[in-house]
This record gives structure tokens, sequence and C-alpha cells, in this order.
């Protein structure tokens, strides 16, 4: 199986509602590495590495988030996967 990279930007109601921290724990399940951080204009931004079928995974999990999210519209962007992580955390700023 292939390594992919991809980088996500979620808009919608995904601040405030526990989005990185839940988006952690998912990709943990699935064995990506990467990071999640919120952004100024009120999206979620997420680069996430490892196996494509697991960051596919992710990526529709990304579609709707946890239980209180109201995701709009999702933006992906793949980029060359560089095997950069060793693990997923959450991006403070």
């Amino acid at each position: 199986m292939d390594n992919i990279r991809v980088r996500l930007i979620i808009e919608g109601r995904v601040q405030g509602v526990w989005f990185r921290e839940s988006t952690r724990r998912e990709a943990e399940r699935l064995g990506v590495h990467g990071w999640v951080r919120n952004r100024r204009d009120g999206s979620v931004e997420v680069v996430a590495e490892g196996p494509e079928e697991n960051v596919r995974k992710l990526v529709t999990w990304c579609h709707h988030g946890p239980p209180s999210a109201r995701v709009t519209r999702v933006h992906e962007t793949p980029e060359l996967f560089q095997g950069e992580f060793v693990s997923f955390e959450v991006e403070y700023s």
C-alpha cells in the first residue's frame, strides 16, 4: 500500500467543539501521522500522512468530525509524501 500526504482545510462550526482533539484520536486509531490546528479564519487545518487507505478514512471522518461539529466544506490538497512525522499532534498557536 502506498503512503500519501494530504492537507485539509475544514470549514463550518469546527472550533470550540473538540474537533482538533477528536481528529488526533481518530488519526492515532488509524495509524496516520501529522498535525491539526485552528486557523484564524475559524477553519481547521490538517496535514496527514500514512498508508493511503488510512489517510482516506481520516479524510472521510473529517467531512463530519465529532458530533458537536457542523462541517460545511472540506478543501483537500494532495502533497508529496515526506514521512516527516512520527505521531499525530494538535498544534496550538
